[in-house]
């Protein structure tokens, strides 16, 4: 079965009264832990963004704090871990400008937390592909806001 297109979806939808739309996303929920996280996004945090972000900065430095830095290779699969974390919560947001600041705050955790990761070339790509997807991002922002995440990026890479 191929899947409408997101125009005819949202024709359709449009034209049915609210109840049953409400009905749909009820079940649609049920079915996807992403689709429920999205809709609970949706609903109870998307009016209120900044206290949003922080309670995500907030869960990540937590996760930092409990990788386990003994061997690289478990401290790779938590980082990784975190990483799909962030990048799904940023997908949530829709906000550019929201999605390099959480990349820049994963990339600030990563550096203090010590690892070395000059002499470990996986640890190493993790942030260098961080550091390019942030400029990729900031590219795309407003000027206003480029500046302030420039400086920000700017001390990561320094």
């Amino acid at each position: 079965m191929k899947p409408a297109s997101i125009h005819e979806i949202k024709d359709t939808l449009q034209a049915l009264p609210p109840a049953k739309v409400s009905e749909l996303c009820l079940r649609l929920a049920r079915f996807k832990k992403e689709n429920k996280e999205l809709l609970t996004y949706l609903l109870f945090e998307a009016d209120n963004l900044n206290s949003y972000l922080a309670e995500l900065k907030a869960e990540m430095a937590d996760s930092f704090s409990e990788i386990n830095s003994s061997h690289v290779y478990y401290a790779k699969k938590t980082l990784r871990k975190i990483l799909r974390e962030t990048s799904k919560q940023a997908r949530y947001i829709g906000d550019k400008g929201a999605e390099a600041e959480l990349l820049i705050t994963y990339c600030r955790l990563m550096k203090d937390m010590g690892l070395p990761l000059k002499k470990y070339a996986v640890l190493e790509n993790i942030f260098q592909s961080q550091l390019k997807k942030i400029g990729k991002l900031i590219n795309s922002l407003h000027e206003d806001l480029q500046f302030e995440l420039r400086r920000e990026l700017k001390l990561l890479e320094g």
